[in-house]
C-alpha cells in the first residue's frame, strides 16, 4: 500500500508530539480515506510538504512571499503523486528557491499544519495537508526567487520576523529551534 509510509510517519509524529495527536490523527483518517491524497486533483484536499530552510550554521532561514496567496511562509508545495513527503520538501524547496543540494536536518517531520487554500478560477477551495521539514541549506546557498514568489528573502534567526505572517509560521519557527536545539552537532 503506497500510503502505508505516510501512515507510519503520521503514527511517528503522534509519538514524538503526544499533544499533537488529534492533528495526527485527522491527517492520517485523511490518508486512509483518499488513496489519492498524493494528487491535486484529490478533492477535499491533498498532502504537501514543505521546508523550513535555514543556512548551514543555523544562522538564517528562509521564506518565500508568496505569489499566489500574498503571505510570507516557509517554501513547499505538492506532492504530486510523490507518496514520500521529506522528499516533496526537499524538491520544492529547492525548486522554488534555486539552491542545490538540501538535506534534512531531522528525518521527522517538525510539524504538521491543515490550512484551507480559497478556490481560484480554476480550482475549487481544498485543504493542504502539509507536513513541515527542517531543512538545511549548504554553506555556499544563493537563493533565486521563482516564478512562484513575489520575492525571496533570509532572515537572522535571533530577531523577531519583520514581515506580516501568520501563526502556523511562528509555530513551526519555534518548532525547529527547538529541533536546532536537540540536534545542533549535527550541523557542522
Amino acid at each position: 500500500m503506497h500510503r502505508r509510509p505516510i501512515l507510519e510517519i503520521l503514527a511517528d509524529y503522534a509519538r514524538r508530539y503526544p499533544g499533537e495527536a488529534a492533528v495526527a490523527d485527522r491527517f492520517a483518517t485523511f490518508v486512509a480515506k483518499h488513496p489519492d491524497c498524493f494528487e491535486r486533483t484529490c478533492v477535499p484536499g491533498h498532502i504537501t510538504g514543505s521546508a523550513w530552510l535555514i543556512s548551514h550554521d543555523g544562522g538564517r532561514f528562509l521564506l518565500t512571499h508568496h505569489r499566489k496567496l500574498g503571505r510570507w511562509l516557509q517554501l513547499g508545495g505538492h506532492a504530486d503523486g510523490d507518496p514520500a513527503p521529506a522528499e516533496v520538501a526537499l524538491r520544492e524547496a529547492s525548486e522554488e528557491s534555486g539552491i542545490a543540494d538540501l538535506r534534512l536536518a531531522v528525518t521527522h517531520p517538525i510539524d504538521l499544519d491543515a490550512h484551507d487554500i480559497p478556490a481560484t478560477p480554476t480550482e475549487p477551495a481544498h485543504v493542504h495537508y502539509d507536513l513541515r521539514f527542517l531543512v538545511v541549506a549548504p554553506p555556499d546557498a544563493v537563493a533565486t526567487t521563482s516564478p512562484e514568489s513575489i520575492e525571496l528573502r533570509w532572515f537572522d534567526s535571533r530577531r523577531p520576523l519583520d514581515v506580516p505572517h501568520d501563526a502556523s509560521v511562528v509555530r513551526l519557527r519555534r518548532k525547529a529551534e527547538q529541533a536546532l536545539a536537540d540536534r545542533a552537532p549535527a550541523l557542522s
